[in-house]
């Protein structure tokens, strides 16, 4: 049988609680992604930081768990079939989350498909384009003379908030009244774009009243509050 101290990620990071989820992770809208889902789920997690100011996404350990060198990542040390199971990439570690425990996902197979369309949206279009805004406006892009790579992706950026305006109308969070990953994939998004990057001007965010009702929702409960701040600062 495999154990978790065959990873070699462990032996950068050695499991505290080897019998827990092991979360390998920074608070990016990425990265809380799966915290918040673990604080809202229960599951019990052991969070460890990869610290991107000395390079922890590209050492041998890391990649050795994520070869794509992004975080986050996990360890289940109780993954399918009883086996330890490495997984990286935000949304499939959501859906893998929620199924394993049966929470934020909706068990009727239309709406199921339905509430991954979603996190489909939020990793193809809202994470890309509000990426690439904190690049051109926070980061280095803010120094280019050419402005036209800002103003597509703000232009970008503002049809997204758009399709979550409209979509949000009438309802409580992403699936109506269900709470779901969902929500969970795309609110850290929204909040980093007016928050971090600063961006809340540029994209003309008070005119989307819907996201920004259902972001007051979201920031407020006592999970995601808690999972913004995993894994903590040194």
């Amino acid at each position: 049988m495999t154990a978790l101290n065959d990873f070699p990620i462990t032996q950068k990071w050695p499991a505290q609680h080897p019998d827990r989820l092991q979360l390998y992770s920074l608070p990016t809208p990425n990265g809380v992604k799966v915290s918040i889902m673990l604080e809202e789920t229960g599951l019990p997690y052991e969070a460890h930081r990869v610290s991107f100011d000395t390079q922890d996404q590209l050492s041998p350990a890391f990649l050795s768990l994520n070869p794509n060198n992004k975080i986050p990542a996990i360890l289940d040390p109780n993954g399918p079939g009883g086996q330890p199971l490495a997984l990286f990439e935000s949304g499939a570690i959501l859906v893998y989350l929620a199924d394993k425990t049966g929470q934020l996902m909706p068990a009727d197979p239309a709406r199921r498909y339905e509430t991954l369309q979603w996190v489909m949206f939020q990793m193809g279009g809202i994470g890309p384009m509000f990426g690439q805004i904190g690049f051109f406006h926070k980061f280095a892009g803010k120094d280019y003379e050419d402005k036209r790579p800002l103003g597509r992706y703000v232009a970008e950026s503002q049809r997204l908030l758009g399709v979550l305006d409209g979509h949000l109308k009438g309802r409580r969070w992403m699936m109506g009244d269900d709470y779901s990953i969902a929500d969970i994939a795309i609110f850290p998004w929204v909040r980093n774009l007016i928050g971090f990057y600063g961006a809340r001007d540029l994209v003309e965010y008070d005119r989307f009243t819907e996201v920004d009702r259902v972001l007051g929702a979201f920031v407020a409960r006592p999970a995601v509050e808690r999972g913004l701040q995993i894994p903590p600062a040194p």
